[in-house]
């Protein structure tokens, strides 16, 4: 501390350091002050965001319903627009009916030798409404062979020809659908006798286009040495060929008529 005269006044003059020290408490308050109400200013800013971000939140739960129900009617109209109409429409779904059916065969012979299956069953089903995704199916039990003869019967059912006891079954089932005219078509399939499988071809006529109910009519020939058949019936002479009848009434449960090529 310095004291000055000076007529009737004394000043006291402090120095620097000392003056500084007295500062602060004010500067202080005066920066606490300032703190506070920065405080209270990013606090109400900080309400006012979160406020905003609520609303926003609010408003896109109103609108995602909205947005899914729309993106949902969008894709379905996309998937089924960008169909062509077969591919809409339903399978069809056939059921034959074996009462008004029948599966007959013949062969050539000194003595004519002709009959028919009691006991079989089919089926028509289809992977697509074209109709060449058909597969034809025919279970036929061998015992049921009826040639109104029993010496005849007998013969066909034993070990020489169809050997019943043991390959109870004989069956075709389509591979391959091929039309070749209005309503012709050529099925390519596996038919099997005596446990023996061999390429055969089922030519056919249909029935009853786009209607409920119809018949399918076909044939197929094939050599009967190559299923292991080589022998005769006494006294009778058989020829190698034999001569498959198919005569199938159907009708349309569900689905859409099958497509035919024009």
């Amino acid at each position: 501390m310095y004291e000055i005269a000076n007529n009737y006044t004394t000043a006291m003059v402090f120095p620097r350091s000392q003056m500084a020290r007295l500062r602060p408490p004010l500067e202080q308050s005066n920066q606490g002050s300032i703190m506070h109400k920065s405080k209270r200013s990013v606090s109400a800013s900080g309400l006012q965001a979160s406020e905003k971000w609520s609303c926003a939140n609010d408003e896109r739960d109103r609108l995602r319903p909205r947005a899914s129900n729309f993106l949902a009617t969008a894709l379905c109209l996309l998937a089924f627009g960008g169909l062509p109409p077969a591919s809409r429409a339903q399978v069809p779904v056939y059921e034959v009916t074996p009462v008004e059916s029948n599966i007959r065969f013949g062969v050539e012979s000194s003595v004519p030798i002709k009959g028919t299956f009691d006991k079989w069953d089919a089926s028509i089903k289809f992977s697509s409404v074209d109709v060449t995704s058909g597969v034809l199916e025919v279970e036929i039990e061998a015992d049921s062979v009826n040639t109104g003869s029993g010496m005849k019967n007998g013969k066909l059912r034993s070990k020489d020809f169809f050997d019943v006891k043991d390959f109870p079954m004989i069956t075709f089932k389509s591979t391959k659908v091929v039309q070749t005219g209005p309503n012709t078509f050529d099925l390519e399939g596996n038919f099997t006798i005596r446990g023996v499988t061999n390429k055969e071809k089922l030519t056919l006529t249909a029935s009853g286009k786009g209607t409920t109910s119809g018949s399918i009519d076909g044939t197929m020939a094939f050599d009967r040495k190559d299923y292991g058949m080589t022998s005769n019936i006494p006294l009778i002479k058989i020829a190698n060929r034999v001569e498959v009848n198919v005569n199938l009434k159907w009708k349309r449960v569900s689905g859409s008529p099958p497509v035919f090529e024009e």
